[in-house]
């Protein structure tokens, strides 16, 4: 990334110092960051203030940065330092990403979704960079700060920028729509996150379908064929994914291994395979395929894509743990419809002898947390060997299966993750495999962590 800071100074109030050499390399918000020539960008926070830090910039290398008007400066400023005075640092990073993204000018793909979404992330990315430079968020920078710090992180060659957008309330969705203006929209699902603050299933549909807002007028929306909620999404620009027959890129000819799916989709003849757990991961591929056909890669590219994927962390993470055993790692988040889906997975796995599934609490839920938890209870029963419980919430499942399992269904309720512990190391050998889901404050991977085979094992 190379911009000449003359050329964003139209985006500030006002700018005081010398900007007509300036050039800056990067973008960020966090001096742990800064690196030579960086843009500062001081946020107010409730905790710190960014402005509080300038000087710390400075030091690792910032040449210039956003400055709200009306606080005070720090004494002390080199004579060629540059500071855009702007009525509100968080707008005018939006503002400067937009201009950016302009000068780029990338196919911009935009995912959101209760769940899924970071997967769709990574697929689309894998299939797209085997014929175009591509670019896609980083971790969890999807909101309205993230977004824009990742469009200002992209190389200016990039042919493809795949933005991931979250959210947990109304109008925010909308306002990364509005600033990324995505050629193709897709809207993974709608689960139960953000129950709390959005109400219903409703609105969270509602929510997810801001997405709409900044989609450009020849763009393409993808939305979950298979759900009520957006199924009714109609017109020549919309396409629905999905296993029901309704969908208009209906998923066919599914077939499971130990090693993944292979499947077909309606309209073609080519046989995809999506080397991941989960059957709910081929209607995620199926998203990535149809980014693909929109930007007219090749079926032969598509499948080399979708072979060399790298999903992110704690995502269905397969990996063998102590004695042997399977620890499926899917502690990243959980909602209800995720962690049933989960759940789904590890009943529907071949080879062993004994299935385990650690679910910890989910967050968010708002009213309706006690029904959802008992809800997954139905999914827990079918399948599955042994279910341990972990945390107050996750308490409900075991409480809804004591009443309703199956009587040789063996089931466990710990207050905390580490009360788990010691029943979880009698339970590790190749003939079992264990699932952990819980919402990301539980932080379950620890106990992933904690009986993942050390590398002495793993040689054996």
């Amino acid at each position: 990334m190379k911009i000449h800071l003359k050329d964003i100074c139209h985006l500030a109030e006002r700018v005081e110092g010398n900007a007509e050499n300036a050039v800056i390399s990067a973008v960020t918000k966090d001096t742990r960051n800064v690196s030579p020539q960086s843009l500062y960008v001081p946020i107010a926070g409730e905790r710190f203030d960014g402005h509080n830090f300038l000087l710390d910039a400075i030091k690792k290398g910032s040449v210039a940065s956003l400055w709200k008007q009306g606080t005070p400066v720090p004494e002390g400023l080199p004579e060629d330092f540059v500071l855009l005075m702007v009525e509100d640092t968080v707008l005018a990073l939006g503002h400067i990403a937009k201009w950016y993204l302009k000068k780029v000018h990338p196919v911009v793909i935009g995912v959101t979704g209760s769940n899924g979404k970071t997967t769709v992330k990574d697929m689309v990315e894998s299939v797209a960079s085997t014929t175009f430079a591509t670019f896609k968020t980083q971790g969890n920078y999807n909101n309205h700060i993230g977004l824009p710090l990742t469009i200002l992180s992209m190389e200016e060659t990039t042919e493809v920028l795949i933005l991931e957008m979250g959210m947990s309330g109304f109008g925010e969705i909308s306002y990364l729509s509005k600033l990324a203006e995505p050629d193709v929209a897709i809207v993974t699902n709608i689960g139960e996150s953000h129950m709390e603050q959005l109400g219903s299933r409703e609105g969270i549909a509602k929510a997810k379908l801001e997405i709409k807002d900044g989609l450009k007028e020849s763009g393409l929306l993808v939305v979950d064929g298979d759900e009520p909620l957006l199924k009714n999404q109609k017109g020549d620009n919309v396409l629905s994914v999905g296993f029901s027959t309704e969908a208009s890129f209906h998923i066919t000819s599914i077939e499971s291994g130990t090693d993944g799916f292979t499947f077909q989709l309606e309209e073609g003849t080519t046989v995809y395979k999506v080397p991941v757990l989960g059957k709910h991961n081929v209607k995620n591929a199926a998203y990535a395929i149809a980014v693909a056909h929109y930007l007219n890669i090749e079926e032969n590219k598509i499948n080399e894509g979708l072979n060399s994927l790298n999903i992110t962390n704690m995502r269905l993470q397969a990996s063998r743990g102590r004695g042997g055993a399977l620890l499926i790692n899917d502690a990243y988040n959980a909602s209800p419809t995720s962690m049933m889906a989960a759940l789904e997975t590890l009943a529907g796995l071949e080879g062993f002898e004994r299935k385990v599934a650690v679910l910890g609490d989910m967050y968010e839920l708002g009213s309706m947390e006690e029904e959802m938890h008992r809800k997954v209870a139905q999914k827990a029963g079918v399948g599955i060997d042994i279910v341990i419980t972990v945390g107050p919430r996750a308490s409900w499942i075991a409480d809804e299966l004591e009443k309703t399992g199956s009587d040789s269904l063996k089931v466990y309720a710990f207050p905390a993750k580490e009360d788990a512990a010691s029943l979880l190391s009698q339970l590790m050998d190749k003939k079992t495999a264990i699932l952990f889901k819980a919402s990301r404050g539980m932080s379950l991977e620890t106990l992933v962590n904690e009986f993942s085979a050390d590398e002495q094992e793993t040689k054996k």
